[in-house]
């Protein structure tokens, strides 16, 4: 409750010191209003906030916005990522670019710290800026994944998550009973002399146990592979089947063509599609979703430690559930041949793709057949039908038809589809990488994007036009400094754009920009690189639309088995509109009160799972590459940074570093094209430039591979 009123009190601060105006602590406690017993707590956050840097207290005693002082010019307080044990970046959060912090300054800084650092090259919301470390100014609160060592003098923990292999020295209790060599979880803790120890959480396991690697990554990212007590508890009254009970005011869709299309071992089905040919030759396309909320009640175990996990993470030889099998697999699963409770959008689309209605509601289904991408794309690609999709066909090539459509009319609203590739691990029975491969994207996939896109804007705009408080997937504009720096790299490979970068920004000009580079051997380069010159998306309240998908009202409402986000969006649709006392002030005032916090935490959780699956990928790659030092590959230049060259063997997406000091002659690199030229043989290396490379080393426990040039 403390953190809570502490956290108002800092929102509170930050806006009355707005005005850039220095005020003695006295007075800053006089404009709050609070009541007198709050003057401590007031107090004390003023110092927390003065210790963080995010206030600047004067010589003459008086605080202001740390941001609005002399002293932070030039200055960024962000969250440290540590790469390869040896770089970094400082993430700000209220600035779109990262700052780089090159090998040799990061000072004391490890892999999560919240650090204060100075701005050497470029400024502070350019691209390519540079800038060191100068101070700590709070240990990562997170738990990090630690070896543990047995030395005379006691334990020490030996630290994997910045790669640096840190020893700290291990305290807390039952240290006695670990064993060298065992992974645990620990917490950094500074102590008086700024000095790091690390505090014993709890054990993972030995590093020798089958499958430790990935768990230790899911453990440093705090994603649990067991389910606790009380949600286990939980489970023994959910049920195994939808009852009749259940079906009270629900629109029985049992009798309708409906049917799933997913991966080969999808198990945690979310959704199913229907479509109709209406006699005024428009289309009636159905989206019906798991109705997961009706099962997953509000501030149960279930739905509190779902809200904890925020999503389901999928690795390369494991999913981690958001919710337990129980329900994910079974009864909220959309299985073939069973009844499921869902929640449908029923759409009528046009003949150009216009969404001109649509109808929300709570409803059961039972699907037909549970198809796969590859049987699908056999049929919409290469007329080879399987057994079974017979009946099916017709359907499918009117979903195909519409899906056209839909894409077509998408993409001259504004839709960019950056058509980048995504590497799948294929690992044998002991869980080992044995080949890395682009994941295919074919017609079957695309068409589920394209309607589950469609359902996403229909909930968005069903609870938007209302007025009433909701969650929205926002996408905002484009950083206009990583863009300039972006053309100039085409400049170098001679693209010429010839657009206006000084006014605002829109969707077409970047799909103007994707033509121009799309036919280009370096295309996925390019395109991965155009990519980070977007914002990141995230979940909040405040509906500011979706840049890349070109949508004024968009949200997350199709994946509720492995989305928390979505798992709200049922319930607020149930509340707002299935419930029979529909919209009240109290539920106004009640979602107001949480769903701020919700996307927060809801945002949080998704990158811990996008780092903790990249960090699995990089490493299942380097356990591959270890099966190949030595060999030659073809690749294409994909980074450059001051101290060396990442090169991409395009055929499976693999990245390595080829270091200067390899290259055989003093290189020079220009931060505003991002190119990298030779002394003496005044050789360019740039984004796109091909390579022939040799794997010089790989290692799976640091995640490191490391290429030399062979030949240009």
């Amino acid at each position: 409750m403390v953190l809570i009123v502490k956290d108002e009190i800092k929102k509170e601060i930050v806006k009355l010191l707005s005005d850039k105006k220095a005020r003695e602590a006295i007075e800053i406690i006089k404009s709050l209003n609070y009541s007198k017993e709050m003057d401590s707590l007031i107090i004390e956050t003023i110092q927390e906030m003065t210790d963080e840097y995010d206030l600047y207290i004067t010589k003459h005693g008086r605080y202001m916005n740390f941001c609005d002082s002399d002293k932070s010019k030039n200055m960024v307080k962000g969250v440290f990522e540590c790469k390869r044990g040896e770089y970094g970046f400082v993430i700000v959060s209220d600035l779109e670019s990262d700052i780089f912090i090159p090998k040799g300054y990061k000072n004391s800084a490890m892999d999560g710290d919240l650090v204060l650092a100075l701005i050497t090259k470029g400024q502070t919301n350019t691209a390519n800026s540079e800038g060191r470390i100068i101070k700590v100014i709070k240990r990562n609160p997170n738990v990090l994944v630690s070896e543990v060592i047995k030395e005379k003098s006691g334990y020490y923990a030996l630290l994997k998550a910045d790669k640096t292999n840190k020893e700290l020295v291990l305290k807390g209790d039952s240290l006695d009973k670990l064993v060298p060599g065992d992974l645990i979880t620990v917490k950094i803790e500074t102590s008086k002399r700024g000095n790091a120890v690390a505090r014993f959480e709890k054990r993972i396991g030995n590093k020798n146990d089958p499958g430790i690697d990935i768990i230790a990554i899911l453990a440093k990212h705090e994603f649990d592979v067991e389910f606790p007590s009380d949600v286990i508890e939980e489970l023994k009254n959910i049920p195994s089947e939808v009852k009749e009970s259940d079906l009270k005011g629900r629109v029985d869709l049992r009798g309708e063509e409906i049917f799933t299309i997913d991966g080969d071992d999808t198990k945690d089905i979310d959704d199913a599609i229907s479509l109709k040919i209406l006699p005024d030759g428009n289309y009636e396309l159905g989206v019906h979703i798991a109705d997961v909320s009706y099962y997953v009640k509000e501030n149960s175990p279930l739905d509190v430690e779902a809200r904890k996990r925020g999503t389901s993470v999928y690795l390369a030889d494991r999913v981690v559930p958001m919710l337990p099998h129980q329900l994910s697999n079974g009864i909220c699963s959309l299985n073939s041949g069973v009844d499921r409770l869902s929640v449908s959008c029923v759409m009528k689309i046009d003949q150009n793709g216009h969404i001109i209605d649509y109808k929300i509601f709570p409803s059961v289904i039972r699907s037909r057949i549970q198809m796969t991408y590859k049987k699908v794309n056999a049929i919409l690609e290469h007329d080879e039908v399987s057994d079974g999709y017979q009946e099916f066909v017709p359907t499918l090539e009117k979903m195909q038809e519409l899906a056209s459509i839909i894409r077509k009319y998408k993409i001259n609203k504004g839709y960019i589809d950056f058509e980048v590739d995504e590497a799948k691990i294929i690992v044998d029975s002991d869980g080992r990488a044995i080949d890395v491969v682009k994941r295919y994207r074919g017609v079957g996939e695309k068409l589920i994007e394209d309607f589950m896109i469609c359902a996403n804007e229909c909930v968005a705009k069903y609870i938007g036009d209302m007025g009433l408080p909701g969650i929205y997937r926002v996408h905002g504009d484009v950083n206009t400094d990583r863009l300039r720096t972006f053309i100039k790299t085409l400049g170098v490979l001679g693209i010429d754009i010839k657009e206006n970068l000084n006014g605002h920004i829109n969707q077409k000009m970047i799909q103007k920009i994707i033509d121009k580079i799309k036919d280009l051997d370096a295309f996925q380069v390019l395109s991965t690189k155009m990519l980070s010159c977007m914002d990141k998306a995230k979940y909040q309240t405040n509906n500011i639309g979706h840049f890349a998908l070109a949508l004024r009202d968009y949200t997350h409402f199709t994946s509720p088995i492995r989305r928390y986000p979505d798992t709200t969006t049922h319930r607020l649709l149930h509340n707002y509109f299935f419930d029979k006392e529909g919209v009240t002030d109290e539920k106004v005032r009640h979602f107001e009160n949480i769903l701020d916090d919700i996307c927060l935490t809801s945002s949080e959780r998704e990158r811990a799972s996008m780092e903790c699956e990249r960090e699995v990928d990089d490493m299942k790659m380097a356990e591959y590459m270890e099966n190949h030092i030595g060999e030659e590959f073809a690749g294409i230049v994909s980074g450059i940074t001051s101290f060396g060259i990442f090169v991409m063997l395009p055929d499976k997406l693999i990245e390595g570093l080829v270091r200067n000091d390899t290259i055989g002659e003093v290189m020079y690199y220009d931060n505003e094209t991002e190119t990298l030229v030779g002394a003496r043989s005044h050789k360019v290396y740039t984004l796109g430039t091909k390579v022939k490379i040799k794997v010089l080393d790989a290692n799976k426990e640091t995640r490191k591979i490391d290429f030399i040039i062979e030949e240009e």
